[in-house]
């Protein structure tokens, strides 16, 4: 059973405030390593945009499953997904959804606080 299945339709809602934590969890499992891992590994591959804009003060710009499955690349994408406990796809959905604000909760004078 997954970290997530518990929480059916209603996660997008639930993860608010917690994301931050959630994510830095599932990230710690991976080769990424914590939050800043994602951040430099998300800028490398060519998002260095969309992450300035949630690391600064205004508005986070969003970011598609399909921009993250390229920059993370397969490897890091299924480590987040297994720690998740759902497909890939979802995984990337979950991410391009509270990625952008977690980060930016995360982050204080644009750079990644350690969790």
């Amino acid at each position: 059973m997954g970290l997530f299945d518990n929480l059916g339709g209603s996660l997008g809602g639930m993860l608010g405030a917690a994301a931050p934590g959630l994510i830095s969890a599932a990230l710690a499992k991976t080769n990424l390593g914590d939050m800043q891992g994602i951040v430099n590994q998300l800028q490398q591959g060519g998002l260095g945009t969309q992450v300035q804009s949630w690391l600064g003060n205004g508005s986070n710009l969003p970011v598609t499953p399909q921009q993250l499955q390229a920059a993370l690349g397969d490897e890091h994408v299924r480590q987040i997904a297994e720690h998740f406990g759902v497909p890939v796809d979802q995984a990337l959905k979950l991410l391009a959804e509270h990625l952008p604000a977690a980060v930016d909760q995360a982050s204080s004078n644009g750079t990644v606080e350690a969790q």
